[in-house]
């Protein structure tokens, strides 16, 4: 499980080939910040589906707000631009039988990369395409870390003693100090 229950970014752009790039950085940062590296190449290239869509479709302008939140298990990916019109999916497909077809294929593409997606209306002047990426669990560390003693040294008292023959404290234990450890162990 995720530790943190909910972390967010909001970047506000033009969209314009210049700052698709720019936008991509700054995700992947932020999914590396929350150690989402695994998600980086699905969300950086849906995030540039979306933006190269509002860039080639959006009206009245290329103004749009791409937002990006971690939700327990859940990265939510969206965009939303000021055009209210939503995308007609049927025909917004490319031809299948034209192999060598240079665009049209963005939301194809968010479909296949993602657990869900959609489009919904952001009141009278607008619209956000989102799409939704699993959140891998996080890695379980295979072997428990070693006890570190703070201030272990070579010399002393226990220098000539294996290491599971010094008595530590425990927190329902008294500490015990190098001159009340050594009748310890003898005894």
């Amino acid at each position: 499980m995720i530790s943190e229950p909910s972390r967010y970014c909001t970047v506000e752009l033009q969209a314009l080939p210049s700052r698709i790039g720019q936008v991509r950085r700054i995700v992947s940062a932020h999914l590396r910040h929350w150690q989402l590296d695994a998600l980086i190449d699905h969300a950086t290239l849906g995030v540039t589906e979306l933006l190269t869509n509002v860039h080639q479709h959006a009206q009245p302008d290329k103004a749009c707000t791409v937002e990006v939140e971690l939700l327990l298990d859940r990265l939510t990916v969206s965009v939303r631009d000021n055009d209210p019109r939503i995308p007609d999916l049927v025909t917004e497909r490319p031809d299948p039988t034209d192999e060598f077809a240079t665009s049209g294929r963005g939301l194809a593409i968010i479909d296949a990369m993602s657990e869900s997606w959609g489009v919904r209306p952001h009141g009278d002047a607008g619209k956000v395409v989102w799409f939704t990426l699993q959140a891998p669990a996080p890695a379980v560390d295979p072997a428990p870390r070693a006890r570190v003693v703070h201030g272990a040294t070579t010399v002393g008292p226990f220098a000539d003693l294996p290491m599971e023959t010094i008595p530590f404290g425990l927190p329902n234990e008294p500490v015990r100090t190098p001159a009340t450890a050594r009748p310890a162990l003898t005894s």
